[in-house]
């Protein structure tokens, strides 16, 4: 640590998250300790889980509670959520959950049973079944990884109702410019919010054992290319890991 640093101690173990770029695979990192322009942010990491599951919660996690703060989801309502198995799905179905929502997740067949093991209501194979067809209404809808048919999902929002697209393509963000203003329904898209003190409310949730980290698989760094590999299967699972040994 620097001379400037308050906030930590030589010997305190932390997590962070250090922004999307291009880069590499590395052993160590130097970050500052107050979040910086490139979204990197680091904090105290919770005590009882291991770094392997540390090292899951900050992106994931972080997009998951800060898309449901912005809309604000409450006790009863109902929240359907596309790509609901993977990194950011998984944390937004424990947080929808404990925010005392009925939660619905929308993902592969592969991945239904793990939805319903951390608390999903009701599980959709995208696969067999067209939400937007089935003539069901959500209070929020949060597509996590761009995959939602947009009109569809207005038509299946209650009156007013949210969607939230945290990773838009560009033909969603054209739908949502045009419709927006058109109706009481409101349109989000992705918003960053990699700040300490959410990171640190992750913190607190995994402590009191509110959310838990979901891994698929384990890989050593000499490993990785393969483990890529898995991921662009798109039956991942939660997170997957490097490690170094």
């Amino acid at each position: 640590i620097g001379r400037d640093v308050t906030q930590y101690q030589t010997g305190d173990q932390v997590y962070g998250y250090t922004g999307l770029g291009m880069g590499t695979y590395a052993q160590y990192i130097c970050l500052g300790e107050k979040p910086s322009a490139l979204a990197s942010v680091i904090s105290k990491r919770p005590a009882n889980i291991p770094y392997e599951e540390a090292a899951t919660v900050p992106f994931g996690g972080l997009e998951a509670l800060h898309s449901l703060d912005r809309v604000d989801v409450r006790r009863g309502q109902k929240v359907l959520i596309v790509g609901a198995g993977g990194s950011i799905g998984t944390y937004s179905v424990q947080l929808a959950k404990h925010y005392g929502a009925e939660a619905t997740g929308v993902d592969s067949g592969g991945k239904l049973d793990m939805l319903r093991s951390i608390g999903a209501d009701h599980v959709i194979d995208y696969k067999r079944e067209d939400y937007t067809q089935n003539g069901q209404k959500y209070d929020v809808i949060l597509d996590t990884i761009g995959g939602s048919p947009f009109a569809g999902s207005v038509r299946s929002l209650n009156k007013n109702g949210t969607y939230l697209n945290v990773n838009p393509k560009l033909h969603h963000r054209l739908q949502m410019g045009w419709m927006k203003g058109k109706s009481n329904k409101k349109l989000l898209s992705w918003e960053a919010g990699y700040t300490t003190k959410n990171l640190l409310r992750l913190k607190e949730l995994i402590e009191a054992g509110a959310i838990k980290p979901v891994i698929d698989r384990v890989y050593p760094l000499e490993q990785v290319a393969k483990a890529h590999r898995y991921v662009e299967t798109d039956e991942k699972k939660g997170n997957v890991v490097i490690v170094i040994e």
